[in-house]
């Protein structure tokens, strides 16, 4: 980097143990390499990721290598109709102590590092609204009480595209909470082929991986992140890129200018994963549609000739 207040060989350091940390994550999972870099800079970059796809293609796998590779505490919450807030949150219970009663309170799986919240779009909206408040609060209210969550804090929200019965879509403002979406899409077919020689050899189908990033150094690595240069000519092209979705033709409506911080930022995480001293546009270019895609609506016309907002994207770009 070019800030003459860090430390090159610790950066080196650290960088060297992210490209470690992508290895690992390898071992388990086939392919997908844009999903694992996408969600890896969303981690870098501090935010939250809402991955969508059918069921099958190895999110929850993701996830929990991750959390081990990088010594994070992980848990998964199976969203349902029936859920409730405390269910994630927490509640006060009842024990029997020598003193007689007293409350005490359970911590629910949003206290973790890493948090799968899976089918987020099965739970109702007060429940969505729990889980949205953790992740942008970084902390939740239970009996009066206002308690921090661990830090890192990560979530990843999956939600299946196809299925339409008994689901609870994520409002507009909502999803603008997650920093990026990404879509993981079907293997090809030399993955597949691979995916199935790996997995049906044995009964005990646990790759095992080591921890290759302590929780201390990624927090270290968010930092550095924020720190890696971006040229003014590359900003203004970020701010232009997210303005011009707001007039777009075939947009219904635009991004925030949370979008373009986003975008700066996950562009950041992809150079420094890279081993790069700058953003370049490529950065920009590579992280724009998972910005991008869940904060634009296309109109009516575009969804009747089946134009989507990726496609919009590619065009601004």
């Amino acid at each position: 980097m070019t800030d003459d207040t860090l430390d090159d060989d610790e950066v080196d350091r650290i960088q060297d143990r992210l490209a470690a940390v992508r290895t690992e994550v390898r071992k388990r999972l086939v392919g997908q390499e844009a999903v694992l870099d996408q969600v890896l800079a969303c981690l870098l970059a501090d935010g939250n990721a809402l991955l969508e796809s059918v069921p099958g293609l190895g999110k929850t796998m993701l996830v929990r290598t991750i959390a081990e590779v990088t010594d994070c505490s992980f848990s998964r919450v199976q969203n349902t109709p029936d859920l409730m807030p405390s269910d994630i949150t927490g509640t006060e219970i009842i024990r029997e102590t020598r003193d007689g009663r007293e409350f005490t309170f359970e911590p629910g799986p949003i206290f973790a590092n890493v948090v799968l919240a899976d089918e987020i779009n099965r739970a109702t909206p007060k429940t969505q609204a729990a889980l949205l408040e953790a992740m942008q609060e970084r902390q939740v209210t239970a009996g009066g009480e206002t308690r921090h969550l661990p830090d890192p804090f990560f979530v990843l929200a999956t939600q299946n595209p196809v299925e339409q019965e008994g689901v609870y879509p994520l409002p507009e403002a909502q999803k603008d909470r997650f920093l990026a979406k990404v879509l993981v899409d079907y293997p090809d077919e030399a993955s597949e082929r691979e995916i199935v020689d790996r997995y049906t050899g044995r009964l005990d189908d646990t790759i095992p991986v080591e921890q290759q990033l302590a929780s201390g150094d990624l927090l270290r690595a968010q930092e550095l992140v924020r720190q890696v240069p971006i040229a003014e000519d590359i900003r203004d092209r970020v701010v232009e890129l997210v303005r011009a979705t707001r007039t777009a033709d075939r947009l219904e409506y635009g991004a925030s200018p949370r979008a373009s911080m986003g975008l700066v930022v996950l562009s950041k995480a992809r150079a420094f994963m890279a081993g790069r001293a700058h953003v370049t546009g490529e950065d920009v270019e590579a992280m724009a549609r998972p910005v991008l895609r869940h904060r634009v609506v296309v109109d009516f016309r575009a969804e009747r000739d089946g134009v989507t907002a990726d496609d919009v994207i590619g065009d601004l770009l």
